[in-house]
Parts: structure tokens; sequence; C-alpha cells
């Protein structure tokens, strides 16, 4: 068998030139043979049991070769890739340089090829040194009253609104004369020292009693999601129909044992254990991204094709509308407040697409050279774990599939080398509180 003739051509491509003799192509030529004939029998053979030279009378020596043609490039190109560990990417490019009967076969395919990594930057120092800040006792306070918040009681009050009570109102909003759509509400309910209202709604509040009723302008805010109205004066009237006081519990250990701890002190040490696990792991964090960030600048990539570059961004464009329209906002509303086509976001995306291909190449090769591996005990634990929280069967079918199996072992060979560079690259600092 003659060996494929392969280099680098532009485009982030390999080009595999093949030489294949009749010697070769014949098992392939037999059962294209076969084919034929089983698709459209032969007068006097049964199907699939005419000899070659008969197929060649009834359809042709040239329909039999371009019948095995197919068979011939796959089995080539898939044997070579692997033999010679090539990791091409999307649909390759087929040319047929010289197909003619009883003649050698000669045909070339290009395919991208993913990116490597041809310089690993070092990272058996330190890089990266993040601090952990320490937690202050104020924040310890702030979650203990919204815990008191959370378990307060309301009770009507005989006395005007103040900032850290409650109010019950009927509302009415008005764009001139006009009453606005689904702006009329009845006994809508307002906490004022909650922060999600319109701007000035609750200042205008204060103070007023039960039976009281007031009329005022706001401007709605110009990220409001009536896009007719966002940024316009609008009018509100409101009607008061009930003042409420809002009491707190007691910050004692019968508060506690409500909550499930034996005592004030417990609650407050494990709201602090807590705080501090949040604190670290927005360090980790971002010390991961800064390290990252820090190995692709100093790495050197080989070129990336342009087939994973659209995909990525393909990717991100849906990660950014599939985030508007979970907050509950109309995607193309939202790409109009960025004052960019789709094609100019996209395009801006392309950079950040780099980067993040850049990341997985560079976690996979450093992977590799460290030998990461993820055994098959670790991989059945994991898939047990995701399944023991999904009841939908066609989900857990999907989730043990081999398809899967491979996917998730490659996430967790990933995860087992951002931890092994973080131990290498990163120090942590712990603040301290004035």
């Amino acid at each position: 068998m003659q060996e494929p003739t392969i280099k680098e051509i532009d485009g982030a491509r390999v080009e595999l030139q093949f030489v294949v003799t009749p010697d070769e192509a014949k098992p392939f030529l037999e059962q294209a043979a076969q084919d034929l004939q089983s698709q459209k029998p032969i007068k006097g053979f049964r199907p699939g049991k005419a000899p070659f030279d008969a197929v060649k009378n009834e359809f042709g020596e040239m329909k039999i070769w371009e019948t095995a043609l197919e068979r011939i490039v796959r089995n080539r190109y898939v044997h070579t890739i692997m033999e010679r560990q090539i990791e091409t990417v999307g649909s390759p490019e087929i040319s047929v340089d010289q197909l003619t009967p009883g003649q050698d076969l000669k045909f070339t395919v290009r395919a991208p090829v993913m990116p490597k990594a041809t310089r690993i930057a070092d990272y058996d120092k330190t890089i990266v040194t993040k601090e952990i800040p320490a937690v202050a006792e104020s924040l310890v306070d702030n979650a203990l009253s919204d815990l008191q918040k959370m378990r307060s009681t309301e009770i009507v009050a005989d006395k005007p609104v103040d900032a850290h009570g409650a109010v019950e109102i009927d509302m009415d909003m008005k764009d001139g004369n006009v009453s606005i759509e689904d702006g009329a509400a009845k006994k809508y309910r307002v906490y004022l020292s909650e922060s999600h209202y319109i701007p000035g709604f609750t200042d205008q509040l204060l103070g007023l009693k039960r039976g009281d009723t007031k009329t005022f302008e706001l401007a709605l805010p110009k990220g409001h999601y009536n896009k007719a109205l966002a940024g316009k004066p609008v009018t509100f009237t409101v009607q008061v129909n009930d003042v409420y006081e809002l009491v707190l519990p007691e910050l004692s250990d019968a508060f506690a044992k409500e909550l499930g701890f034996d005592t004030i002190t417990a609650l407050r040490q494990k709201i602090t254990d807590n705080l501090k696990a949040e604190t670290r792991q927005r360090a980790e964090e971002s010390a991961e991204i800064e390290l990252l960030e820090t190995l692709i600048k100093d790495s050197r990539f080989s070129e990336i094709p342009e087939l994973l570059i659209n995909e990525e961004v393909r990717r991100m464009f849906d990660e950014l509308t599939h985030a508007a329209e979970s907050q509950g906002m109309d995607v193309d509303d939202y790409i109009s407040q960025l004052k960019k086509s789709p094609e100019e976001i996209k395009l801006d995306m392309v950079p950040r697409a780099m980067d993040r291909i850049k990341t997985a190449v560079l976690i996979r090769a450093i992977g590799k050279k460290e030998n990461i591996s993820v055994t098959d005990d670790e991989l059945d634990t994991e898939v047990d774990r995701i399944l023991a929280g999904i009841k939908e069967s066609d989900l857990r079918e999907r989730v043990a599939s081999p398809d899967y199996r491979d996917y998730l072992s490659t996430q967790m060979k990933n995860r087992k080398t951002i931890a092994l560079l973080k131990e290498k690259s990163v120090s942590f600092t712990t603040g301290t509180t004035e």
C-alpha cells in the first residue's frame, strides 16, 4: 500500500493525497458490484449472486468504480488520520484527481485540523497571588438581619407609613389622561425598605396614612420593559388601604432553634462559615480566570480553523440570547438596545471565541502532558450522581449513553487539569478586617 502524501496548507488545514492501485481497490469494487445488483437484479441471477463480469457487462466498469469510490475514500482517509493521529474537524473536502478503470485511483482530501499548543507557558511556579478577604462582622450582622426580615410578622398599624414598614395600596398609572395597560393594581403590597421599585416611588409613600390618596409623577426607567414609555414621565394615583408595621423576631436562642440551630452563637458561626466559603469560592474563580488568561497569553498556538471560530461564536451568541430570554427580555429588543446588528455583535465576539478555543486546547495539552486520566470507577460514580437527580427516562438514557460518557470523561479530565494548575500556580493569602 502506497503511503499518502501529507502536508499542512493554508487555513489551518491538512492535505492528504492518496494513490490506490487496482489490486488494492478490488475488494471495494466487488462490494460495489454486489450493491449494484442488489439494487437492480440482473436477469438470470439471484439478487447479489451474479459474478463480477456479469455486473460489469450490465452496468459498465466505470459505474462500479464510481460506486466503490465513497468506500475507498472513507476507508483510506479514516485509516490514515487514525494511524497518524491527525485530529480533523468538520467535513473534509474531497477531489478526485484520477478515476479510470484499471488504473491507479488518485484523490485528494483537505480538512481543517484541531489547533495545537505549540508552546506551553511555564506553570510550575506561582503565577497568580489572590487575597481571600476576611469576613467582616458587619456582613454577618447583615445576613442575620435578612433572616429576621424573612421571618418578620406584619401588624396593621394606625400610623403614617415609615421607611421600615409596609403599605397596601390601590394604584393606577396614566400616560397623560390615558390609563396604561397593566398599570392598575389592587391591594398591591409595598415594602418600603426594598429597592426594586421605580426610583422615587417609595419616597412618595412616606408619611401617608390609611385612607389617604396621592397623585404624583415619576419618570419610568430607561430600561423599562414597556419601550414606548421607557424614560417618560407617568402619573401615579395611589390610595392607601392599610399601613403595616414589620415586627422583627428577637435574635435569641429561640430564633436560632426555629432555623435548626441550638443557639444564636451556633447560627452566627454557620453564617460566618458560609460567608467564608463563598468568599473563598469567588477568590478561586477569579484566580482561575486570571491564571488561564495569563497562560494563554504566554503560550503559543497553531492557526485556528475558521470553522471552529464560527462554531464558537455561534455558541456564544446563543448563550447571549438565552441569557436575555431567561431574564424575561425579548431577544430582538435586547439586541436593539446594544445598538449593533447581530453580525456586528458576532464579529465583536471573535477575539473572545478564539481565547475560549485556545483555553480548551491548552487545558487538553497540559492534561496530556501531565498524564491526567479518569478511571472507569470515577466515571461510573459521576454518572450515578447525575442519574440520581434525573427522573425523565429519555434524559436518563442520554446520560447513560457512550457518547455522554465520553463527553463527561473529557469534562472530568479538564477539571482535574485545572485543579492541578491551581495547585501549582496559584497562591492565596488571607485578608484582615479593620
